[in-house]
Order: structure tokens, then sequence, then C-alpha cells
């Protein structure tokens, strides 16, 4: 593995922004954005093809090959002057290791002293809440910058990913580094989420003084608005018309055949709860069963069916896209 950089530079960078997918591909959704409209130009390659092993082979027209290896590409907005880097896909292991390792060996190489990150917070939230962002920072410097940024510091947890784990290398090399979370809808984490990436852009724009034209972002935001909106209502009216329908089964003080649920959480919480019920059943899939049974209980199933009846197709047909 090498990074081969493609440009002289004679001045230091003093900041760079990584990003790689992960939930709502919140973090390379900020970091794709400011280096498009920071017009930032390449910079350096990381080649990983001696150390990436595919999951799965490429199939066009009934013949099969490798895939490609991952792009891992690092930007320089030089104007500012500022490292963007972004790779298109999340890796782990020692693969993983080695890209950050090199990525950060460059970005020391040209002067780097802070690297930041972003990332999804999932929770049972509407789209139609507030975002919030979140930071975790390696020294109480960066962490003291967090309220002038609009970030309130993450009491506890862990992020997992490069984007997470390019903090600790970073400061087992002396650099300083934060990652910034938006919070998003956890029943949505599987969709880009263009608000949650605005509100980390927006909290790189605090840090680096600078602004970038947020038209089209905010194009994006309405459209995905609508979008979950839209789900959100439909998922209100089925459990809705499924209590209708428990109630009208049972005369006043008398219980209903079907025992409606005693809880009675709000549609974002229960959303929340079938998305986690989804990643088990994909990582287990004798687990659908009670993924199937949720669905009934509140009358879901409708909604959600393609989706499920996809776990099943995934395991027969081999691995699909990496989600």
């Amino acid at each position: 593995m090498a990074a081969i950089e493609l440009q002289e530079l004679t001045t230091r960078v003093p900041v760079l922004i990584a990003g790689w997918p992960g939930m709502g591909q919140v973090g390379v959704g900020a970091a794709e954005y400011l280096r498009r409209k920071l017009k930032a130009t390449l910079f350096a390659k990381i080649d990983v093809a001696g150390y990436y092993v595919p999951e799965s082979i490429a199939v066009k027209a009934g013949l099969g090959r490798m895939p490609d290896p991952p792009s891992q590409s690092l930007y320089l907005a030089g104007e500012l002057p500022l490292f963007i880097f972004e790779g298109d896909t999340q890796l782990s292991g020692e693969t993983g290791l080695k890209v950050a390792g090199e990525l950060l060996d460059v970005c020391l190489k040209h002067g780097v002293e802070t690297v930041y990150t972003g990332a999804a917070f999932a929770m049972p939230m509407s789209f139609r809440q507030p975002v919030e962002v979140l930071g975790v920072a390696t020294n109480e410097r960066l962490k003291a910058r967090f309220p002038a940024l609009g970030v309130e510091p993450l009491s506890e947890g862990s992020i997992s990913g490069l984007n997470g784990l390019l903090l600790g290398l970073a400061d087992l090399r002396g650099m300083a580094a934060a990652c910034f979370l938006a919070t998003m809808p956890q029943y949505a984490i599987e969709a880009p989420n263009p608000k949650a990436s605005k509100a980390v852009i927006e909290v790189f724009q605090r840090i680096l003084n600078t602004s970038v034209d947020m038209t089209e972002i905010d194009s994006a935001i309405r459209e995905t608005d609508r979008m979950l909106g839209e789900f959100e209502s439909r998922v209100t009216a089925a459990i809705r018309e499924f209590r209708q329908r428990i109630e009208s089964r049972g005369g006043p003080g008398e219980p209903s055949d079907e025992g409606e649920p005693e809880e009675r959480p709000e549609p974002p919480e229960l959303m929340a709860r079938i998305e986690e019920l989804f990643e088990e059943a994909q990582r287990d899939r004798a687990k659908a069963i009670i993924l199937k049974q949720e669905l009934d209980r509140w009358g879901l199933f409708h909604l959600y069916e393609d989706r499920f009846l996809d776990l099943f197709g995934k395991k027969q047909t081999g691995p699909g896209p990496e989600e």
C-alpha cells in the first residue's frame, strides 16, 4: 500500500477533514459536499489493491470478475488551505488501519495538526425534530471549543468505523482530533441524510471561518423531508388504524382477543425498534421471526413487506451492495 501524491505542495496544510461511508452517509456526505463547493483538487490516492479483500465478485452479462479496489482519495482546497479525504468504502481490520495510517503519514508530512471527521448519531426521533451535533475530542483544548461551535460533548458511547478510529490513530501521532456526530432518525439510517450532513458542514464552516453555497443541499433536504414525512405519516396512520380495530373488537372493560400491546410508543420510537430488529435479522436470519411478529403486532407488515422479503432474497442470491 502506498499513497501516490499527484501535486507538488510547498505550503503547510494545517487541517484534515476525513469521511467514510456510515449511517446516513453523514460524515462522507459532509466531506464530499465541502470538497465540491470549495473546488478542491485531487492531491493523492491511497492504493489498497494489495490489501483489499472483496466479499463478492462483480457480475455483468453472465461474466464474473474481481471488483476494482475502493477509491481512497485525498483532496486539496488550496486557498484555505485544507485537506479533504473521501473513502468510498468503509474498510475494517488490517486494511482499515493501513489506510488510516497512510493517510495520517501523508498529512503529517504536509503539516496537518488537527483532524476532523463526521458521523451520525441515530436516535428514536422524527425528521421534524431539529438536528443536534454532538462532539468527541482527543484533548481538552479542542473540547473547550465545542460551545462556540454549537456542539454538545458526547457524554458516553463509541464511534464505530474509521470515522471514529481515525481520532485515536491521530492522537497516537501527536495530532489533535475531533468527531462531530449529527442526530438523525434511527429508522432512516440506510438512506443518505443531507440534513445531518449540513449540520456537520456548518460546524466545519465555523472552524474554517469560511462558507459554502447551501442551495444544493437545501434542495436535497426538502426532498428527503418529503419522503420521510410520507413514511412517518403512513406508519402513524397504520398504528392508529390498528388501535381502533383492537378497541372496536372489545366492549368497554372487555379485553381484546388480539391483545393490544400494553405500551404505546410514539411512531419514531417504534420505527427505531423495528430498525434494530432488522439489523439483528440481517446478522441472524433466524431472528426474522421476531421481526415479523413485531411488525404484525402493530399492523405494519404491509409497509415493510418488501424490505422483510429482501432479507431472504439476499440470503439466496449472495451478498449485495454494501449498505
